[in-house]
Parts: structure tokens; sequence; C-alpha cells
């Protein structure tokens, strides 16, 4: 059993950081290691740190994320559904909570990535809703080699982003503008290939890779969405569903191989189930701070019921 078997996320506590059980205690720890140039080294060795009982509220927010995130980025380009609840934060998603989000790194489809995500825990739940995560080598470990073979070339992602009223997301929100220039400009940028269609309609496709390599540690993890942006990959009920509704390229959201080929339904089970199956699941309390660097981790969401707040923020 490999050590990438045994990974899971550091936890910090203020007894282990020598500081006060408050948000005060918690900015006091991060600035002494940012002033160091310490805490950047410590997020790629363990490569998500959560940070427990020092009872970070809304209040106390701010200063955290600017010592965890610097220059914080806006969400632009982003699937899931979320609302904007401040300075660059999000909540952190709001599929219903009956449903599993599987394992993802964010925004790894879009030509700009951030490097680092931050979760904030306001309300836990009161059942469940975990945020699950995952080492990316493991990850790419447990996918048959068949299957990371078949991706070698890259990923093709497919975007059809109505105008104001349709099936998924509109391109106003996704860019969080209204400005047809401003995001023609933006996806110039991504050697994307860009269609305004006649009902008002942005389409997008785009190639990315697979798999990617960390630029500090240069190591190489599973890094991309073809299983959540596959009608297979959210499960046979939904798949049925969409199938009767639409052809996969005119649903908001499809993928295939970098040559045009389908990814065989079993593919997009496989990639999803064995990166659940690989995660380790960050059980929260309120006030809890959890932060990940986006290229070696990907993370998700488990079900949950009663009322759950977790806010989300990113950096480049």
């Amino acid at each position: 059993m490999s050590a990438v078997q045994h990974w899971e996320p550091r936890v910090i506590t203020p007894a282990e950081a020598g500081v006060a059980p408050s948000a005060a205690g918690l900015i006091d720890y991060l600035r002494d290691r940012t002033d160091q140039g310490t805490l950047d080294q410590l997020l790629v060795e363990e490569k998500a740190l959560v940070f427990r009982g020092f009872g970070v509220d809304p209040d106390h927010l701010d200063p955290v994320m600017d010592l965890l995130l610097p220059g914080r980025l806006a969400y632009v380009h982003g699937n899931s559904p979320r609302t904007k609840v401040g300075d660059n934060v999000y909540t952190s998603t709001e599929y219903p909570p009956e449903y599993t989000i599987s394992m993802h790194n964010e925004l790894s489809y879009a030509h700009s990535y951030p490097s680092r995500l931050m979760f904030f825990c306001q309300q836990a739940a009161e059942t469940g809703g975990a945020t699950p995560v995952v080492d990316g080598v493991r990850w790419l470990e447990a996918l048959d080699d068949e299957i990371t073979a078949a991706f070698a070339d890259g990923v093709r992602y497919l975007q059809n982003l109505h105008g104001g009223m349709g099936l998924g997301k509109s391109w106003q929100d996704t860019f969080e503008t209204s400005d047809r220039d401003e995001v023609t400009a933006f996806l110039a940028e991504s050697a994307a290939q860009v269609e305004w269609t006649k009902d008002g309609g942005l389409r997008i496709i785009q190639l990315r890779p697979a798999t990617i390599k960390h630029p500090v540690t240069n190591t190489e993890v599973w890094f991309n969405q073809a299983d959540q942006w596959h009608p297979a990959g959210l499960g046979d009920e939904t798949a049925r569903a969409l199938a009767q509704i639409m052809p996969a390229e005119e649903l908001p959201q499809a993928v295939t191989l970098a040559d045009g080929t389908p990814v065989p339904d079993a593919w997009a089970v496989q990639i999803r189930d064995r990166g659940l199956d690989s995660a380790v699941d960050v059980n929260w309390n309120s006030g809890d701070v959890l932060l990940i660097d986006n290229l070696l981790v990907g993370h998700g969401r488990r079900p949950f019921t009663g009322a759950r707040r977790v806010l989300v923020a990113m950096s480049a």
C-alpha cells in the first residue's frame, strides 16, 4: 500500500498552533506563517489544511481570507450554481442536498483555474454534508490504464449557455456580465472555439489536458471534469431523462475525447466512482476553514439534511 493511499488533510488546532482559540488567534498564526513564507510550503506539502477550533464567524472571515487567498478571484466561467455573497465569496454550491457532488478540481475545464480554494463552514448540516477531498495522484492511479491512455491527448468540452432562458446556466451568470464583448475578449485568451447563436446563446468548445503536473512538486495528477460533464456521471435515471430531451451536443455541457470520440458511459462512471472511493471526508464543524491546493486535490460534497451553509473563495 503506497503512502498516497494514507493521505488525509492536515488538521491544525489552536493548541497545535500555539494561539488563542479564536479568529484573532488564527489570524495571528496565519500572519506569522505568511511573513515567514512558510504557509505556501506547508500547503504544498500537506495538500489540504483544516483550521479547526478557532470559531471563525462571518464578521472575521475577510481578514482570514486576505491571508489565505491573496488576490481573490471571481468565479468567472464557473458551471456550478452559486450565489455571490461578498467580495468574490460565493455559496459553495446550490445543488439539491440529497445529491452527491462528485470529485473535481475547480475550473479544470477552463483555460484559467485557481491554485487555491478556501471553504468556510458557517453552519454545519444536521446530518451529512461532508466535503470529500481526493489526492489527485491517488485518483489517477485508481483508474484503469485503458482510460488514462485514451485521455492522453486531453478532453474536449462543449458548453451551451443560454441567453437568459433555458436549461442550465446563462452566459450572463457564467461570466458575471451582460457585455458580449467582454465575454468574447475573455474567451479569446483561451484558444476556445466560440459561437454566438441566433437565439442569444453562447456555444464554447475547448480542448484541455486530462492530467497536469504541479508547478512546484512536478507531480502528475488527474485534473479534468470528464465525468461531471458526461450524462452517465449524473446517474442512470438522469442520463436517460437527458437523452430523451436532447442529443448530448445540445446539452448545457458535454464531453468527448480529444478527437471527438464519445466517452463510454462505463468510463465516466468509473472516473466518478473511483474518485469518490479514493476520497477522505472533511466532516464540518461550524467555524471550520479548509484550504486546499486546487491542483493537487479534488473536492466534492456528500448529501445532507437540515440547513447547511458553506462558503467558498479562490485565488490564483
